[in-house]
């Protein structure tokens, strides 16, 4: 669109129609000068506009790149995620119903109680392995010096049972053996 600016060439040829047209054509300048004023006006509002237009453009590329390095980390934690439940799935699957079970069955006492059974598991196999274990592979000797020391006892009370009134003693022991467990509940 052409602006009503009139150019040298129309300037000769109003001074040649004569005075009318001066006038109009000096009547035309104010409204060409708030034009001018119009356009620089629009200008620095389009410029404006233009640098806000920028300001958004470089945040958003900002966010975009944080985006793309979240998508990013998002797609990794997937990945792994996946093989996770790839390798365990099968386990899981066959668990399922002995898990179902198990929450449903355990109180939080009890889960209290194991809580503490395994706060105290380094402790007490430190006394096993220190207390038990030395004691538990003496015991294949032991059976032997028991079958020994059970051998000399039944000697010791045959030999006993020859000595003269050893027999009555017997007797009045096995009877307050008998009493002792008759009262006994």
């Amino acid at each position: 669109m052409r602006l009503p600016v009139p150019g040298p060439r129309d300037v000769l040829s109003a001074f040649e129609r004569g005075t009318d047209q001066i006038e109009a054509l000096v009547g035309a300048v104010p409204r060409v000068l708030a034009l001018l004023d119009d356009a620089e006006r629009l200008m620095v509002r389009a410029s404006a506009a233009i640098d806000r237009v920028r300001e958004v453009t470089e945040s958003a590329h900002v966010v975009v790149v944080r985006t793309s390095g979240v998508v990013d980390d998002a797609d990794a934690q997937v990945a792994r995620i996946t093989g996770l439940l790839d390798t365990f799935e099968p386990s899981l699957t066959r668990l399922q119903p002995t898990l179902q079970t198990l929450a449903d069955t355990t109180s939080p006492e009890e889960v209290a109680a194991l809580v503490g059974l395994v706060d105290h598991l380094p402790a007490l196999t430190e006394q096993v392995e220190r207390d038990l274990l030395p004691v538990l592979t003496t015991l294949g000797t032991v059976a032997p010096d028991l079958h020994d020391l059970l051998n000399v006892s039944r000697e010791l009370n045959e030999i006993l049972g020859k000595v003269p009134g050893i027999g009555r003693l017997k007797r009045k022991v096995e009877e307050e053996d008998e009493e002792i467990e008759a009262a006994a509940p």
